[in-house]
């Protein structure tokens, strides 16, 4: 990376020019923000100390809610300021420094969401061998597989960044460092760049759908084996929120990360993205605690014991 480029910022093009709706999109999204790490940090306290809820399922939800709270902070703190500031930039450091822990983050979360995927599909597919292959190192083990996943991912997306070249006009029409944003900027050649990301999409994105289709495809052939309504519905509810939550982000974030060039990137996709960037962090805990029986009550007797 050449002196004069390590200077250098990049200017964000945020939702609206607008002074007035930037002030109430600030609000708004400083709301959501907010509401986001109170829900996830009460579901990683709740998972903590309530005994009950020292099982497979729940640790691995503690950690979901651990890299949701990693995976809202590298992007809407710095989308915040660009709202309220009057110079909307971000510097080239910060640009990668953003990249890098989006894409880190981004895939830690979609294994852990595979992690969680087989652990119903034990569960359910195979209950009588549940504790055996569902151990706590096991568990462990999955965990730090995703994390691993997520810092390779973004080291591989990452290096090639560094021997980029930036010349014209340093626009990005986003609020936040998109990696195909960013590449369409650069005067080099970005080949290998859209190749290593197109592999990454594939390699770390469809690797994890597989799994998670797979163990949903014996899951649901398994539930419909079930021959009382009333045990097909609490098998089903055990897995509900989880297939909720993979199909939100799944959709949204292969609706953008698929496209083959992001000229092609809209104000409509710039919207759409808030789903996958701003909104499913906050809706994970949500879901999982309006869908999961369990986990509601303890949440309730938990503020009860607060108020």
């Amino acid at each position: 990376m050449e002196n004069q480029t390590i200077g250098m910022e990049f200017i964000l093009l945020v939702l609206s020019s607008d002074p007035q709706v930037q002030v109430l999109l600030f609000s708004v999204f400083l709301i959501i923000y907010a509401t986001t790490l109170i829900g996830n940090s009460v579901i990683i306290f709740v998972v903590k100390t309530e005994l009950s809820l020292h099982t497979p399922m729940f640790f691995f939800l503690g950690h979901l809610a651990l890299v949701d709270i990693c995976y809202s902070s590298v992007t809407v703190p710095k989308m915040l300021e660009t709202l309220i500031a009057k110079k909307k930039s971000i510097s080239l450091v910060g640009c990668m420094a953003q990249i890098f822990f989006f894409n880190h983050f981004g895939c830690a979360d979609v294994f852990l969401l595979s992690a969680m995927a087989y652990d119903r599909y034990v569960a359910i597919c195979d209950p009588l061998h549940y504790s055996i292959v569902m151990k706590k190192t096991t568990c462990w083990q999955m965990v730090g597989g995703a994390w691993v996943f997520g810092f390779f991912d973004a080291t591989i997306n990452g290096l090639p960044l560094i021997g980029l070249n930036f010349c014209g006009q340093h626009l990005i029409n986003h609020y936040t460092c998109d990696l195909p944003a960013v590449l369409s900027l650069s005067c080099s050649d970005t080949s290998i760049n859209y190749k290593v990301l197109l592999l990454c999409c594939f390699l770390f994105g469809f690797t994890s759908f597989f799994l998670i289709l797979v163990s949903y495809v014996y899951i649901i052939s398994t539930i419909l084996k079930i021959q009382s309504t009333k045990g097909r519905s609490k098998a089903f509810s055990t897995c509900s929120s989880h297939l909720i939550v993979v199909c939100i982000f799944y959709l949204s974030a292969f609706s953008r990360y698929l496209q083959p060039h992001s000229e092609s990137f809209t104000d409509l996709d710039k919207v759409s993205s808030i789903q996958y960037l701003i909104l499913s962090p906050l809706l994970n805990p949500i879901i999982y605690s309006l869908k999961n029986n369990e986990l509601n009550t303890i949440l309730w007797k938990t503020f009860r014991k607060q108020g």
